[in-house]
């Protein structure tokens, strides 16, 4: 099924937590890394379809602080997989920037080389951003955040959303406006906590593998269909968006 989307309203910032990978080989009766390295073809669909819409910025969950708490051969596995996923070809065929946020010195060296290999001969991109969270919980930013603070010696009355905007990892990015979780489960896992304060939240049964370009169209259609009114009522908003030769 196609969805007619308004080219005018597609969400700038779009956080995905790519959910389902494992179950998703599991119920084949494979090893859960099959499902892992079949997810990574799903980031370069969904990489270049929205690049294609017209996203700003695509950030995807792809390794947790407590993800390394998992088995060392998965975790072994995965970062063999963001290896591969970290292509030159998906960069420059849609105009890509390449970025990384995380805790960078947990990474293997050889991981660590690549992420900033790319980083830098992306820079010059000018289409959208494409941020890999990795080895990333949104508690770890919010205490580095407030550790950076207190080494800097602001004073509490000084403190205000902006000076916690300016240390978070993501400081370079609008929030996201839609964040859409694949795989059935109905929770953040520790994703992005400040910056979704506002974010539209999208949830489906699909696991991450199966997830394609009509699965993201479906979730931005959901997400065109909402009125977002950050805490005002809906006359408010109606009312502003009306033009006043209109009223």
């Amino acid at each position: 099924m196609d969805f007619e989307l308004d080219k005018t309203r597609i969400p700038q910032h779009i956080a995905i937590i790519m959910d389902g990978n494992g179950r998703w080989a599991t119920e084949r009766g494979w090893d859960r890394t099959f499902g892992h390295k079949a997810g990574i073809d799903t980031v370069k669909k969904i990489t270049s379809e929205c690049a294609r819409l017209g996203v700003k910025y695509l950030t995807l969950y792809t390794f947790s602080t407590e993800n390394w708490n998992r088995p060392a051969y998965e975790i072994e596995a995965l970062m063999g997989l963001v290896l591969s996923f970290i292509e030159m070809e998906l960069f420059t065929d849609n105009n890509v920037k390449f970025r990384m946020v995380g805790d960078f010195k947990r990474l293997p060296e050889s991981v660590q080389k690549k992420i900033k290999y790319m980083e830098d001969l992306t820079s010059e991109n000018t289409g959208m951003t494409m941020v890999v969270a990795m080895s990333y919980s949104a508690r770890w930013e919010l205490t580095n955040a407030m550790k950076q603070i207190a080494s800097e010696g602001i004073a509490p009355e000084e403190i205000t959303e902006e000076t916690i905007n300016q240390h978070l990892v993501t400081n370079f990015m609008p929030d996201p406006e839609l964040l859409i979780r694949t795989g059935g489960e109905l929770r953040i896992s520790n994703y992005l906590l400040w910056q979704i304060a506002y974010s539209e939240l999208y949830f489906c049964d699909t696991y991450w593998p199966d997830f394609d370009e009509e699965c993201l169209h479906r979730a931005i259609a959901s997400y065109q269909g909402r009125q977002r009114r950050f805490g005002k009522t809906e006359a408010q908003v109606e009312s502003e968006a009306t033009p006043l030769n209109d009223k």
